[in-house]
Order: structure tokens, then sequence, then C-alpha cells
């Protein structure tokens, strides 16, 4: 009788664990949904909407637009971001066949015509990173960005054989200064490394990380001492130097 008794209660006691065990799964489980659904940055079921701040699943919706153009115009219209789909152009390797302008974008000296993932990429970085480094390192914020350009038909480094730039069809921008709402301007080529200015170029470099493919900077060679290359080409490596 004993033994009944016992054999009993030890059983009760491995069905509470369960039931316990189980209620912890449930529990956990309903706080990691409720967390992604406030925190849609780090959820990879979440479509991208770029007034989120960069998350854990960011870079696999950037590199899912990049393929899928359908995807990427929504997630700007899902942003509300105001934009012009323009025709294609040209043909061969150089032929733009994604031209995309963001019409609110604070660009000069004039708005670019990009694909769709590169003014994704620029939105990301302006509302987030971008504004963040300028608050951080020089307590005031960046109210235009000075581009070099996005089409340019060539090779990468400008040689006669190899595989083509990214700026061969749009998929690229060059951006050389930042201008402040306090009248200030940074440029890359006078400022890089130099005292406030150098440290919130630093930072704008290596937020650009978050929201595109390859970013080259002064860091990575001479060529690039003027200008931060923002790309975001569907090569199987990326950089961020």
């Amino acid at each position: 009788m004993q033994n009944l008794n016992l054999s009993r209660r030890i059983g009760k006691f491995a069905g509470d664990r369960r039931a316990i065990g189980w209620l912890i799964v449930i529990s956990l489980g309903f706080a990691g949904y409720m967390w992604l659904k406030q925190n849609p940055q780090h959820n990879p079921l979440a479509p991208l909407d770029v007034r989120n701040p960069p998350g854990l699943a960011t870079s696999l919706k950037l590199a899912e637009i990049t393929t899928d153009r359908g995807q990427c115009r929504a997630a700007l219209t899902r942003s509300g971001i105001a934009f012009h789909n323009l025709i294609p152009t040209g043909e061969g390797p150089c032929s733009l066949t994604d031209r995309t302008q963001m019409t609110g974008a604070p660009m000069s000296p004039a708005r670019p015509i990009s694909t769709c993932p590169v003014a994704v990429g620029l939105q990301i970085w302006l509302s987030h990173g971008l504004q963040q480094a300028a608050q951080t390192h020089l307590g005031t914020k960046v109210t235009r960005i000075e581009h070099i350009g996005t089409n340019s038909c060539r090779r990468i480094n400008g040689g006669r054989t190899g595989p083509w730039s990214e700026h061969a069809h749009g998929n690229a921008i060059d951006i050389r200064a930042f201008v402040l709402s306090d009248g200030r301007r940074v440029s890359i080529l006078q400022d890089w490394g130099k005292g406030e200015k150098g440290d919130f170029l630093k930072a704008a470099r290596d937020a650009a990380c978050d929201s595109f493919r390859t970013v080259l900077s002064p860091d990575y060679n001479a060529k690039h001492a003027n200008h931060f290359h923002l790309d975001q080409g569907t090569r199987w490596s990326s950089a961020c130097r």
C-alpha cells in the first residue's frame, strides 16, 4: 500500500513538472511573439519597413529585395516614401533596367536615379544611422547629402577587363559630403580622420554597413579618399571598410 501511494506521488510530481515545463515553453513563446511584433526589424517574416531601425533581420530583407524589385517598391510604398519608378533605358552591360528616384530625399546637386535597393538603403541610412551619428558627434542633424553620381558605364577600377562596376547599372552611389542644420559642411576629402568631424564620418561609414551590401571609404584605398562608395551588389562577399 505504501509503495502504491509512493508511486502515485511520484507520478503526480512528474506530471506537475511536465505541466510546469509546458507552461514555461508557452509563456516564452508568447513573450517572443510579442517582442517580435513590437520589434519587426528583428522578425524575418515581417515585411521590410524603412521607418524601422536596422535589426537582426534587416540584412536578410535587403538581400530579398535586391532580387525582387516588386518587393523593393512595395517596401518604399509601405514606408510612405515618395518615389518615381522611371522607364528602363540603355542596353548591354550598362543597361538601366531599374531606375528609381526618391522625390523627397535631401540630396544634391540633384536627386539621384538609382536601383530601388540603393534607394531603400539610402533611406534607412539617412533616417537612422546617419542622423544618430551626426547628433552624437556633432550635436546636430544632416539636412543635405552631396553625391557624385550613381551611373557610370565602366568596369571596376576603370579597367578594360574584369567585372563591371555596380555603377554600370546604377546599383551604387558615391557620397562626398554632408551639410548640417547649423550650416557646417563635412567633406570626406577634407575632414576624414580629423577631430569631431572625422569621428562623425567614421560613424556614418559604419552605419551605412547596416543598409548597404558594400561600403568603401578612405580606409579602403586612395581612390576613395574623397567619397564613400555604397552599393547593393549581389556578389557572394560584402565589404565594410
